[in-house]
Parts: C-alpha cells; structure tokens; sequence
C-alpha cells in the first residue's frame, strides 16, 4: 500500500511539473515576430471591468530580469522613472481591472540590429473597448532575439498625461520636420 501511494504521489509530481512546464511555453504566435510579441502585450493587459487577464501569458513574454519603467510624476511635479519586474507591474495593473482597461497601438517605428530589436510603439488607452480615449503616449520597447524567439527586455514609456502632447509624426508615420 505504501509503495503504491509513494508511486501515485510520484506521478502526481511529474504530472504537475509537465502542467508548470506547459504553462510556462508560450504561444509560438506571441514570440516568433515583432508583430506577434507587441500584438500579444497590448491584447494581454486589456480587458473589460472585472475580466481576468492571462497574467502566464504576460510573464512569458519576457526576458530574465526584464524591466517595465513607467514614467511618474511625484507629489511636487518632479518627473522620474519606477522600475519594475513583470511581477511587479502585475501587482500594481491589477488595481485598474475592476474600471476595465483597453490599449491599443496607433503607430510604430521599429530598428533592429544583430539580437536587439526597438519598437517606438504608440498607444493609446480607454477604460471601454469602445469608450472615449483616456490617455495616449509611447511605449518605448526593447527586443532580445535569441535565435528562436522574441523576448522583451524593457519597456520604458512615457504619457501625455505626464506634460507631453504626442506629436502627430509618431502617429500617422511622417516624418518629422
């Protein structure tokens, strides 16, 4: 009887290692290309109120020791960037689900040498899929290629809401002036 629940104890280890493991591989659409990596960060944080966000999905999209680096304003104006772990960033998004939270890309510029790859991706976000546009900025992205997939390393990004109206060239791709 012991070696028998030993056996099935055993078992139930492996089986939910394979599970972690399966979890762990992301979808090869998410991490192939550029596209597919941007497309799935966007459509993983946005959501209806209320609705769950595939937060294994989001992990998986990065890089060991990645970096998401919003730029803040402290209590007296003073500009500054917070940087924070994909586990960190979790923690602190989690607060907008229940208002529900939409971004979407308007425009890109994209540069890649060798292994690294730069996406000046701008956004814009809304609280309803297709309610009015709460804010807009740029996600500064960048990209690890290792040969067999995409794996983001920072996002560093800047609002308007911050001071900064969003010039128009980053939008509808011309170039500037």
């Amino acid at each position: 009887m012991r070696t028998t629940l030993t056996f099935v104890s055993a078992l139930a280890v492996l089986a939910l290692i394979a599970h972690v493991g399966a979890a762990q591989t992301p979808p090869a659409a998410d991490v192939q290309s550029v596209d597919g990596i941007v497309k799935a960060l966007y459509e993983v944080i946005s959501g209806e109120a209320g609705q769950p966000r595939d937060w294994v999905r989001f992990q998986n999209l990065f890089a060991a020791d990645a970096r998401l680096i919003p730029t803040r304003k402290d209590a007296a104006g003073n500009l500054h960037p917070q940087a924070l772990s994909p586990s960190e960033y979790v923690t602190l998004f989690k607060a907008r689900i229940p208002n529900g939270f939409f971004e979407r890309e308007l425009g890109r510029r994209t540069e890649t040498y060798g292994t690294v790859t730069h996406v000046f991706s701008t956004y814009e976000t809304q609280e309803k899929k297709d309610g009015p546009v709460t804010n807009r900025g740029i996600n500064s992205i960048q990209l690890f290629y290792d040969g067999q997939r995409y794996s983001i390393v920072t996002i560093f990004w800047c609002a308007e809401s911050m001071g900064f109206p969003l010039p128009a060239h980053y939008i509808d791709g011309r170039t500037p002036r």
